[in-house]
């Protein structure tokens, strides 16, 4: 479906517009850069919401489309389009992106107009990832990602901020490399680098385990599964609290998004056959990196290992589908494990984003992320304390919130793949109300440990608006999730029924009516 108006152009170049804009304007004037920025990103919200309000519900077909000629040279388009798997994620990334920039107003004193460029340039390359329908446009959006946020980290990072953003930049860089590879074997098989294109392009079995593995490269780093996770923990802790929130609200999630445009309508049936090893990384993550997270001093790093925790979660949802197909019993088990894993990767945007900014609000007063430093905050901060407490519960899934529903939904769907893969995802819920229940327990409740605390002061307005803006939506999310279900849908049916298709039996003329 065309569009009237480029909604996406828009939303991805009036925020590298703006953040080039700000960084001109530099830091002369106190207080134009960052009303500027704040203007750029609620703009930009305010036109992604188009997105939302004219999507076409009940079809899978592309919408809001633009495509022009780039690089005619290899067949390249400027070629542009959402569906109901991209929609959802690129408001989460407008929205998210507003509340990083009122975060960081008061905070950010060294060199704010570069610190909120670098949100806003990032902001316009995260949603081009999204919406980008053309291989080579996707990779270079998506490697564009890593350069605002290797300077984030580097400039105004942690002590040990070198060795994170090298680290950051390694990881993710070495796995997109073969992912690269891949898109090009592609294009000599096809003619063409256009996704939509690659997801009808027949491929043996051989040459789909391949390209699976190459994906599975790019996209294990950036979610991150066990055992390619070790750089989020570092990158996490060294990051100031807006890049905690963009890494782990919007960058985790392109990995996942990467599963679900890439892995599984292209390579179906090599998906099917290694359907174990990622299920297999999945539940890892769940069981394992929850007991890692319950052993952390740093809170930093606590919320960072769940946060793996629950990814493992939606990279399970999205594989447990090829079990649930040998059991004809189990039907529509498949698009509920989809569909829940979708709703799991909102749902972390919103409480992930709040739990690293509630740990950037204690920071900014007491500049520490130790749980031994703390205790009794209840008492000096009341708001935040039970604002931290709400957030809290919700990322450990409690009803009612909207940590409960996308977890529910792919525990219900391992049901119907097999009993021990939902027993083992259910262990999250023991693990994960054990650590955060004992953060909370050391950080909020119990008598004030320090004078230090006891001379806090509670959140400001400032801080009050971001953490009360995502508190009504993860509220929001948890008690009412069917407008986020509903513009998926059709999107998540027409993906799990293209899997089914084994591509091993289409016939030679079929290849040659490729573009």
């Amino acid at each position: 479906m065309q569009s009237a108006i480029p909604v996406l152009s828009l939303s991805i170049w009036l925020p590298i517009i703006g953040g080039l804009f700000v960084l001109a304007s530099g830091d002369k004037v106190p207080g134009i850069s960052r009303w500027t920025a704040l203007g750029f990103a609620i703009l930009t919200f305010l036109i992604s919401l188009l997105l939302w309000t004219g999507f076409e519900t009940g079809t899978a077909q592309m919408q809001f489309v633009e495509r022009a000629p780039w690089i005619p040279g290899i067949n390249a388009w400027y070629h542009l389009g959402v569906d109901g798997i991209s929609t959802p994620l690129i408001v989460l990334t407008t929205f998210i992106t507003i509340l990083v920039v009122i975060a960081g107003w008061e905070v950010i004193q060294y060199k704010p107009s570069q610190y909120l460029a670098a949100f806003l340039i990032m902001e316009g390359v995260m949603v081009g990832v999204f919406s980008a329908l053309d291989a080579v446009l996707f990779y270079v959006f998506w490697e564009a990602m890593l350069i605002p946020m290797f300077i984030i980290i580097g400039v105004w990072g942690g002590p040990n901020r070198v060795y994170a953003t090298i680290k950051f930049f390694l990881y993710t860089f070495f796995g997109s490399v073969f992912m690269l590879v891949a898109l090009i074997y592609m294009y000599f098989k096809s003619g063409s680098y256009s996704i939509l294109d690659f997801q009808q392009l027949p491929l043996s079995l051989t040459e789909q385990v391949w390209i699976f593995l190459a994906f599975l490269a790019a996209f294990a780093v950036k979610v991150p599964m066990w055992p390619v996770h070790t750089w989020l923990p570092d990158a996490h802790v060294e990051a100031p609290t807006g890049g905690s929130v963009i890494l782990a609200a919007i960058m985790l999630k392109i990995g996942g998004y990467g599963f679900l445009r890439f892995s599984l309508p292209i390579t179906p049936d090599a998906s099917a056959t290694l359907d174990w090893l990622v299920i297999t990384l999945s539940l890892i993550a769940v069981v394992y990196i929850g007991f890692v997270a319950l052993v952390q001093q740093d809170m930093k790093k606590l919320i960072a290992y769940s946060s793996i925790a629950h990814m493992g979660f939606v990279t399970l949802g999205f594989f447990i589908v090829f079990a649930i197909f040998n059991r004809p019993e189990a039907e529509g088990g498949a698009v509920l494990g989809m569909a829940g894993g979708m709703v799991q990767m909102i749902s972390h945007g919103f409480i992930s984003a709040a739990m690293f900014l509630c740990v950037g609000v204690l920071y900014d007063r007491l500049h520490s992320r130790e749980i031994s430093a703390y205790g009794g905050v209840i008492h000096t901060m009341p708001v935040f304390g039970a604002l931290m407490v709400f957030f809290a519960m919700a990322n450990a899934g409690l009803p009612g919130t909207s940590g409960f529903v996308g977890e529910f939904m792919v525990i219900l769907a391992s049901f119907q793949a097999d009993f021990w893969y939902a027993f083992l995802a259910a262990t999250t819920l023991i693990v994960g109300a054990a650590y955060t229940l004992w953060m909370v327990k050391r950080v909020v409740y119990g008598p004030v440990t320090s004078d230090k605390v006891a001379g806090l002061q509670d959140a400001n307005g400032r801080e009050l608006l971001v953490l009360g803006t995502l508190a009504v939506a993860v509220l929001a999310l948890g008690v009412w999730p069917e407008p986020l279900v509903e513009v998926m849908d059709a999107s998540i049916q027409h993906l799990t029924q293209h899997i089914t298709v084994s591509k091993l039996a289409v016939a030679p003329a079929a290849v040659a009516a490729l573009p």
